[in-house]
């Protein structure tokens, strides 16, 4: 009789290494494994080799890089999304590409059940169990580490040379990374405790540390239209192309590496390092062209929903009615925000350099000291005398 399928959302690493042996040995089911290519730097065959040596019947890799780039990165760069004012949601953005794609295999492959490797302390779990909801309600999830009697990662590299599985983290090198387009996460082993100290050197994979960065700056311009970077130095490229390329360019000077304490959407508290090069400068090329094109008050309130779009996002919620609410919001403000942006990378700082734009709204004849034909010195009385007023009616009643 034919087994059931399940489709494992497989990364290589060594949580869902050990859980193709453990999924055969509870539920005697053909495991698929699906490794969603968002940009990570990886030998594609190795990873098909390794799955299948695990015990996978079969493997699956759809390569969504520009699709990540495109419908993911680029409106939360847009919205100048940062969780707790800080964090730039690599791991966050990706899983509901993920997800997405694995309910689509499931669907291809008439499986069962959908199996991740997250841990029940951690964020994803909420992710992609979120994101598969919303395409497929009805299908069945497993997530081992809420049920197997595996207590750490000690334990599952235990687990994995019993079961004679190829890995490569150790219990002396035991952190657990996340990388995609977007980012590169380490949590776990000596950065856990927020009174360790860490070596970057030893940590960093696509970020120099400071003292590894050139003594030279270095400029780089950066095009957009609508909102979006079509262009770096002047060459046009696909959106997964402007991330890797700024990738490159930043992590060379050392940009966009936070060492942070963070709130886990169950409460708890956790340290983190994330290399976020390309992302964080993007993100602050575009706060400075927005700085040019949009209207004070258009800037508050998307200051205002940014905060709210990075909470929904960080707690799974991509597909909720309200992140899409917002996002449309976003991509209304975005119609005029064209332009270039230069700037100056030097150990670790991202500098201003130029910003130009045929949308922009400063003028030079308004904003200047002389006079014009829209704004006259003499005008300003009138408008303090509005603004004052309620001071002054308080200052006569004794008030203040």
């Amino acid at each position: 009789m034919t087994k059931e399928k399940i489709i494992l959302a497989y990364s290589g690493g060594l949580d869902t290494s050990i859980t193709i042996p453990w999924l055969k040995e509870n539920y005697d089911s053909d495991i698929i494994a699906v490794c969603v290519d968002v940009g990570q730097e990886e030998d594609w065959d190795a990873v098909e080799k390794k799955a299948l040596i695990s015990g996978a019947s079969k493997f699956y890799c759809p390569h969504v890089a520009d699709e990540f780039a495109k419908d993911f990165i680029f409106p939360a760069i847009s919205a100048h999304a940062k969780y707790q004012g800080t964090y730039l949601l690599g791991t966050a953005l990706a899983r509901p590409l993920i997800a997405k794609k694995l309910v689509e295999i499931a669907h291809q492959e008439n499986a069962a059940a959908i199996c991740h490797g997250c841990t029940g302390k951690g964020n994803d779990q909420v992710r992609f169990e979120m994101g598969i909801a919303a395409f497929d309600a009805e299908i069945n999830v497993i997530a081992p580490w809420r049920q197997w009697d595996i207590k750490s990662r000690e334990d599952a590299i235990d687990y994995a040379i019993q079961k004679g599985i190829p890995i490569t983290s150790t219990k002396e090198k035991i952190y657990s990374e996340d990388e995609n387009l977007m980012h590169i996460s380490h949590e776990g082993g000596d950065i856990e405790s927020p009174a360790s100290a860490v070596s970057y050197p030893a940590i960093l994979k696509i970020t120099n540390a400071l003292e590894d960065t050139p003594d030279e700056a270095e400029f780089v311009s950066i095009t957009f239209e609508k909102g979006r970077a079509v262009a770096v130095n002047g060459i046009t490229m696909e959106p997964s192309g402007v991330l890797s390329t700024l990738n490159a360019l930043s992590g060379k000077h050392g940009i966009g590496v936070l060492d942070w304490i963070e709130d886990r959407a169950i409460g708890m508290k956790s340290r983190g390092i994330y290399e976020t090069p390309g992302g964080t400068l993007l993100i602050q090329a575009h706060e400075r062209l927005e700085s040019l094109t949009l209207t004070k008050e258009t800037i508050k309130l998307k200051q205002t929903l940014g905060m709210e779009y990075a909470e929904l996002i960080y707690n799974g919620q991509w597909y909720s009615q309200a992140n899409l609410a917002i996002q449309s919001f976003i991509n209304k403000t975005q119609e005029f925000v064209n332009g270039e942006v230069q700037l100056k990378l030097y150990k670790g700082n991202i500098l201003p350099y130029s910003i130009t734009s045929p949308n922009q709204l400063f003028d030079e004849d308004v904003s200047g000291f002389g006079e014009d034909d829209l704004f006259s010195h003499h005008d300003a009385r009138g408008y303090i005398n509005v603004m004052t007023l309620p001071t002054k009616i308080q200052q006569r009643k004794g008030m203040i």
